[in-house]
This record gives structure tokens, C-alpha cells and sequence, in this order.
């Protein structure tokens, strides 16, 4: 278990770029699995989650080519099918929540998948029945072996249907989206998810010929094809980096440029930390966040204390929510933050407080928290990293604690951030790695 080493109190000052969209990357790679043809993906982020799913793929036949950093072709002509009920399968596949959006491809392009029960961040419950429930709408038959924890899906042909989706899922909709472009007739998804990142992987594979209407909407209409063929396709910027970025900037009393953040596809995320009277200015497709020694939380108009809550696109994503709450600590002015799609990701705050931050949890989905207005520093101490967007909040509040924190398991962070500590020194950090 490796570690990393915090001496707080420093400012930053520079520029950062954000990498390629994780979320974005782990779609886009499983869809290659839709074509015989090879294709062209730039702007892959090379972090532990990605490249293990390209490992998989590698075990399933997929040939990749590194061509520069970030920049793969894949060609998936020669799939071994049998490798899914493979030792080895199961041991990649079970630790990397990601690996279920391989499902849709397999099913759609060879009429069967495998998939052992998915890992990933222990953030609550994370069921996966809307990938099946959908699956089965399309005529797919599935089965679940309680005993050794393992799902299979298998369809001699798929036909397009109707369905609501009980949530929003977007890798739900993810794989159900892939299979249907394949399909036979028309699929009409409702209460279909709409991030950017799903918003990529539809504009991916039209570009391979399907037929999707509704893009950017939670409605999707699908016109299945028979086949799709090469295409080259670019991820967009990491809004998780680029909100993580912000509040770092913020907490350190930093001032750093942003650089390339694609502002069309980052929703409210600027608007919000603005909320939290944070200095974010757009500079054409950049975003300076200015040095602030102070700022203050907003209040409703009627003086209540405001919340801020996740929600599906276009709402506030869930994945910042813990950087929202670090940032908070030491404004001026009281917020509650309400994280309403996972029961566990608050569970973190129990570091925050020893390090002398003001939160009371409410439940496993409030928190409220009274900010310092920098009176009073955030204490140093010892820490790990119990998840990937935790486990920057953590390292965001050791980087303006007095003192030296350190954070164990920073293989968590490394699964959603390339280069992290190499990239936040170079901007005047004191981060060590052991």
C-alpha cells in the first residue's frame, strides 16, 4: 500500500490541464468491442482503472496500439469469447466496477457476455439491475449465480422495444445503448442518462454508423443497424479533474489557470463553486481561479442556509460533492451538502473533523458544515484514502492543513488521477510518495 506525504501550507501558482475524462474513456473502449474494424481513440487518460480495462480487452482478443501518449488504436477483429470464463477474467473484470459496460458489446456482437459481480468504490449500493432489466427488454436472457457471484447474458436475436428506466444510470444506459444500435427494429429509451460522457459514446458511435436522435436528452431513439465500421474519436477534458482543480485553488489560497476545460460540457460545476464564493473567471476555454484569502458561502434569499445536492446531468455531479465539502470548511458562512445517490460517500468526514474542520453528519446523505473563514487551519494528521473522489478531498485538505498529513492507500487515487503529485509540484506542492 503506497503513500502519500503532505507538507500543507504552501501556495500554487501556475497552469494545469486537465487529462481525458475517466468515465468517458472506460464507454468509449468497451464500444470498440462493437467493430471488426479498428478504431482511433486520443486523449485516453493512462491511469490504473483505464488501463485495466484495456488489459481485459487485451485477454479477449482486442489488439492495442499505443501510438503516443493517450493515443490508441484498437482492433477487435479476433474475439476470444472463451476468455470470459477465465480465472483470470474474473479476477480483472471483479475489481473494476467499468468492466460491466462490456456487456452490451459482447451481447449485441456475438450474443453473450459474462460478467462476475462488479467492484469498484464502496460508496453504498450500487445495484446493477437497470443494465439487465434493459438488456432483457431487447429479448436477452439472463442469469445470476448467487452461489459464485456471477452474471451472464445471452440472445439468439435482439429486438428493439420500448422501456423506462428506473434511473438514470449512465452506465446503464451506457450498455443498453450499445446493444440496441445493433439490434433489430427501434429502441426508445425514457428516463435515459444525458452526461457529456454519454452524450460521447452516442456521437462515437454514429460516427460508426448508427442511428441515434435525442443526444443530450433523456429520451433516446435508437434505429438498429447491422453493422458499424471505423472511426476516430477524441475524449473530452475530466470535469471531475477540472471542479477538483478549482477547489484546490480555493482551499490553498492559490491562484491557478486552468487550461482546456471544454466549458460547453461542464454544466453548473463553475457556476456552483461560485456559490461558494470562489474567484472563477472563464477565459475563453480556460478558467482562472484567483487567489482568494476569503470567501463566503451565499445564502437563499430568505437567509436559510443554502445546500448544494448532486443530481443527474444536468445537475451537479456526485463525484465533487466531497470536493464541495472540503472547500466549504473554510469558507465563511454555513452550507449542507446532500448527497443524495450514494449512502457512503460522506463517511470520510470523520478525517475532516479530526483535522478541526466544523461538520456535523447528519445522516450517511447530509452533511452540514460550518466554515472557519481561515481563523482557524486545518490540523495535519494521518489519513486513508477510502475512494478515488475521497481520496482527492483528502488530499485537497492536507495540502492547506499546518503540517505534515500523509495518506495511505493512494492506490484509490491513482485509479482517477494521472500523475496527481508529479503535476501539483510542479506548481509548488510538497507531495512525497512511498
Amino acid at each position: 500500500m503506497s503513500t502519500f506525504k503532505i507538507e500543507g501550507g504552501y501556495k500554487l501558482q501556475g497552469d494545469l490541464e486537465p487529462q481525458g475524462a475517466k468515465n468517458e474513456a472506460l464507454q468509449i473502449i468497451c464500444a470498440t468491442l462493437l467493430t471488426a474494424e479498428k478504431t482511433v481513440i486520443e486523449n485516453i487518460p493512462e491511469i490504473r482503472d483505464v488501463l485495466k480495462l484495456i488489459e481485459i480487452l487485451k485477454g479477449l482478443g482486442v489488439r492495442s496500439e499505443r501510438i503516443k501518449k493517450g493515443h490508441f488504436v484498437f482492433d477487435a477483429s479476433s474475439i476470444n469469447i472463451d476468455f470470459l470464463k477465465s480465472p483470470e477474467y474474473a479476477k480483472q473484470a471483479g475489481v473494476l466496477r467499468g468492466s460491466i459496460m462490456i456487456i452490451g458489446p459482447l451481447l449485441a456482437r456475438f450474443g453473450k457476455g459474462f460478467i462476475p459481480q462488479p467492484g469498484g468504490d464502496k460508496i453504498g449500493r450500487r445495484r446493477v439491475d437497470t443494465h439487465f432489466i434493459g438488456l432483457q427488454k431487447l429479448g436477452a436472457e439472463f442469469e445470476y449465480d448467487a452461489e459464485n457471484h456471477w452474471y451472464s447474458i445471452s440472445a439468439k436475436k435482439l429486438t428493439g422495444a420500448y422501456m423506462l428506466l428506473d434511473e438514470a444510470s449512465v452506465t446503464g444506459t451506457a450498455n443498453i445503448v450499445m446493444a440496441a444500435v445493433l439490434a433489430e427494429g427501434t429502441t426508445t429509451i425514457y428516463n435515459a442518462a444525458c452526461e457529456p460522457y454519454l452524450q460521447q459514446l452516442c456521437k462515437m458511435l454514429v460516427s460508426m454508423g448508427a442511428k441515434i436522435n435525442g443526444i443530450g436528452s433523456n429520451l433516446l431513439t435508437i434505429e438498429g443497424v447491422t453493422s458499424l465500421s471505423t472511426c476516430s474519436h477524441r475524449i473530452l477534458p475530466d470535469m471531475i479533474e477540472v471542479g477538483s482543480f478549482i477547489g484546490l485553488a480555493a482551499m490553498t489560497a492559490s491562484e491557478i489557470n486552468i487550461k482546456n476545460v471544454g466549458i460547453e460540457h461542464l454544466g453548473i460545476i463553475p457556476e456552483s463553486f461560485r456559490r461558494l464564493g470562489i474567484n472563477v473567471k472563464q477565459v475563453g476555454d480556460d478558467l482562472l481561479v484567483r487567489e482568494t484569502e476569503h470567501y463566503e458561502i451565499e445564502s437563499y434569499i430568505d437567509g436559510s442556509i443554502m445546500t448544494i445536492a448532486d443530481a443527474p446531468w444536468p445537475g451537479l455531479t456526485p463525484d465533487l460533492l466531497s470536493v464541495f465539502l472540503v472547500v466549504a470548511t473554510q469558507a465563511k458562512g454555513s452550507v449542507l451538502i446532500h448527497q443524495k445517490m450514494f449512502e457512503s460517500r460522506l463517511f470520510f468526514v470523520d478525517k475532516l473533523i479530526d483535522m478541526g474542520a466544523q461538520i456535523i453528519l447528519c445522516d450517511p446523505h447530509r452533511a452540514t458544515v460550518i466554515g472557519l473563514d481561515r481563523k482557524f487551519s486545518l490540523r495535519a494528521t494521518k489519513m486513508v484514502s477510502p475512494d478515488i473522489r475521497a481520496g482527492i478531498a483528502l488530499l485537497i485538505a492536507a495540502m492547506s492543513a499546518k503540517g505534515t498529513s500523509t495518506i495511505d492507500n493512494i492506490e484509490q487515487i491513482d485509479r482517477g488521477y494521472e500523475d496527481i503529485d508529479g503535476r501539483l509540484n510542479r506548481l509548488g506542492a510538497r507531495i512525497s510518495r512511498s
